[in-house]
């Protein structure tokens, strides 16, 4: 088939979220230490559907945004140049999200300080975003355990887009993304998530994610700087047992050394086989926040369009690898990048 047929025949990815204003001291300073911020937009669902259309796939993005809002506006504005469909997203009331960020360089932390109360998002309650058009058209759907952890009504809507993606018979996707700054609203993350993982067919996780938002232990060591790939068999099919919905669950294994030095691969049990990806290890991280969205989108693609699990986990690992380079929380990273790197191992030499 021509790629416009093969285009034809692959369904729209829709992924819901909240899209926040990015703000961060340039380079590498504290916030503030100089007068200014670099303003750009990012998000953990939008950062999936931006890898995804940086893929060549259809993806769309919803959300709920403020009415006559110049940064929202703006917000739409970026995600339409990245090439995803934003003609479903519903304006609201409320403000637009913001995040700030401190990128950490070696022994230094980076900081994340989240100002989304009262966000349109955190606003929005079921009924409020009409599902059977944005599911028209739509093969997978991908969500994260951000969006219930904004607000209770958020958390409610958040159910509801993934009971009406079930019943529609999309494939659907989650991240568990577990943020503890963010579960203040009431309910526990567990009591929330355990209740929406009932409705996916993929998880997506790393292990600090499984145990609080699924109250699964981990017998596994994040400081030990080896992974012990027999633990996570046990941990993935632990979920897999409790949850007989899931076709898969994918782990991430990030080793951090120091903010600048991370080791990263990736595990997936999908029933049949436990699968473990190569591993990268990252020197000089430019930017990691996106680095598990990317890892998602690669995911979501390699499902979508490789022919063997193996090689969907090792775009995937090879993507989100790539995506530590680039500064933002997008991943603007082409297929032909990824296979460079998945053909070269890794050398970073100049393509001439």
């Amino acid at each position: 088939t021509n790629v416009s047929e093969q285009f034809q025949m692959t369904k729209t990815t829709v992924t819901f979220g909240e899209i926040m204003l990015r703000l961060a001291p340039p380079g590498f300073e504290r916030f503030l230490q100089t007068p200014q911020f670099v303003a750009t937009f990012g998000g953990g669902e939008a950062n999936v559907a931006v890898a995804l259309a940086s893929f060549g796939l259809p993806a769309a993005y919803v959300t709920v945004l403020p009415d006559k809002h110049p940064i929202a506006d703006a917000a739409i504005a970026e995600l339409r140049r990245a090439g995803v469909d934003t003609s479903k997203i519903v304006r609201g009331k409320g403000r637009v999200g913001i995040y700030y960020l401190e990128a950490g360089a070696n022994q230094r932390a980076s900081k994340v300080v989240y100002d989304r109360g009262q966000s349109a998002i955190a606003l929005a309650k079921p009924g409020d975003i009409d599902w059977d058009r944005v599911f028209q058209d739509a093969g997978w759907f991908h969500i994260t355990g951000i969006t219930p952890a904004i607000s209770g009504s958020a958390a409610d809507l958040a159910l509801e887009s993934v009971r009406r993606a079930r019943e529609k018979g999309l494939t659907v996707s989650c991240d568990l993304n577990y943020r503890k700054n963010l579960w203040k609203w009431g309910k526990p993350a567990v009591e929330v998530m355990r209740e929406l993982v009932k409705y996916v067919d993929v998880v997506i996780a790393n292990e600090e994610d499984v145990q609080m938002t699924l109250g699964i232990q981990a017998e596994v060591d994040v400081e030990a700087g080896s992974l012990d790939s027999a633990q996570y068999q046990k941990l993935t099919g632990k979920v897999l047992d409790e949850y007989p919905n899931l076709k898969a669950i994918a782990i991430t294994l990030r080793e951090s050394k120091s903010a600048s030095h991370n080791g990263w691969s990736a595990c997936l049990n999908d029933r049949q086989v436990f699968l473990v990806s190569r591993h990268y290890d990252i020197t000089h991280i430019v930017d990691r926040v996106g680095g598990g969205d990317s890892f998602a989108g690669g995911l979501i693609y390699g499902f979508l369009e490789l022919p063997t699990h193996q090689e969907a986990l090792e775009f995937a690992v090879a993507a989100s690898c790539l995506k530590h380079s680039v500064p933002g929380d997008f991943n603007r990273i082409t297929v032909d990048e990824v296979n460079a790197l998945l053909k070269s191992g890794g050398s970073g030499r100049v393509q001439r």
